[in-house]
């Protein structure tokens, strides 16, 4: 069995060959599909890895995974990634029963020597704020089908606060229409990883109109159930094929460079990000904010918040 099946996110149960069937399934949903995904890509990296210079990956020794950070960040990999793929060896290590090789103060002090060299300030992608959506709107066509689904999918995108897995994973029965605009019932999302559901207010309103879109586009396709964007092929087609969530990354920026934006420092989530934006500038309370966006923590609004207030009340304003 190869060590990549060896799949269990709580220490001290054994081998995975100990544990049933059953008992394996539950364990892998202790974790996301999309960290589970990444978990296997970034053990597989480090699996090749180890083979080229016949080292051990399972067990490793915590000076072949301190070898192995610093390759990746003379590679120039950043913090994030690092950290992650030391995620995933962690990850299989306690699933095999094996000792942990990051948890080891030479690996820590390797880390932390990345991070004072590399830096850990993340690369923020620009909000799609609501200046930006009537940027993007303009240059769609409504008269075509694909015009029609990317319209619906950027203006819900942006109006429910979604992540581009949520998004593409709406379908016709999650939606409750009324006067007031939509409401997106999400069966599991990124907060809600034991699946308890979260309701999203859409709200219409009377410049965008978000859920007026919505209908248009489902009337048109004829989507009366299932995934609510999907794929169109040449000639204005429709398939059954669910839209991916890199859809919603190329989608946004194909509209961003049709307007003449900035279309690498655009990308899905900043339809997200944009309301968070939009919302703060026009003064809504965190906790208004936090109502659709379902972020758990006021930290992360906060920041978004500060963003966009920095020229407001500016220190020097009055003497500048």
């Amino acid at each position: 069995m190869s060590a990549l099946t060896l799949v269990t996110p709580q220490p001290g149960l054994g081998a995975a060959t100990d544990l049933s069937a059953d008992a394996l399934d539950y364990g892998r949903a202790a974790l996301s599909e999309n960290t589970m995904r990444a978990y296997r890509h970034d053990w597989e990296d480090f699996r090749c890895w180890t083979a080229e210079r016949g080292k051990s990956s399972l067990p490793a020794l915590p000076a072949t995974v301190a070898n192995y950070a610093s390759s990746l960040a003379s590679a120039g990999k950043k913090v994030p990634t690092i950290a992650r793929k030391l995620a995933a060896i962690r990850f299989f290590h306690r699933g095999a029963g094996e000792e942990n090789p990051t948890d080891n103060a030479g690996v820590a002090a390797i880390l932390k020597g990345i991070r004072r060299t590399v830096g850990t300030a993340p690369r923020q992608k620009a909000p799609a704020t609501v200046d930006v959506i009537h940027a993007l709107m303009a240059r769609i066509e409504p008269e075509t089908l694909q015009g029609r689904r990317d319209r619906a999918l950027l203006l819900l995108g942006f109006a429910g606060a979604f992540r581009r897995s949520e998004l593409v994973a709406i379908t016709v029965e999650d939606l409750t229409f009324s006067d007031d605009g939509v409401d997106v019932f999400l069966p599991k999302s990124k907060t809600d990883q034991e699946a308890k559901g979260q309701s999203v207010a859409v709200l219409n309103g009377k410049a965008l109109r978000p859920a007026d879109r919505l209908k248009d586009w489902l009337a048109a396709a004829g989507i009366t159930s299932g995934p609510i964007f999907r794929r169109i092929n040449r000639g204005d087609h429709l398939t059954d094929e669910p839209l991916t969530a890199q859809s919603v990354a190329l989608i946004v920026k194909k509209y961003a460079d049709a307007a003449g934006l900035d279309v690498e420092r655009l990308s899905g989530h900043s339809l997200r990000a944009g309301f968070v934006t939009s919302a703060a500038e026009n003064r809504a309370s965190i906790s208004r904010i936090m109502e659709v966006t379902r972020h758990r923590d006021p930290r992360t609004v906060e920041t978004y918040v500060r963003r966009a207030d920095r020229f407001k009340d500016h220190a020097g304003d009055g003497f500048l």
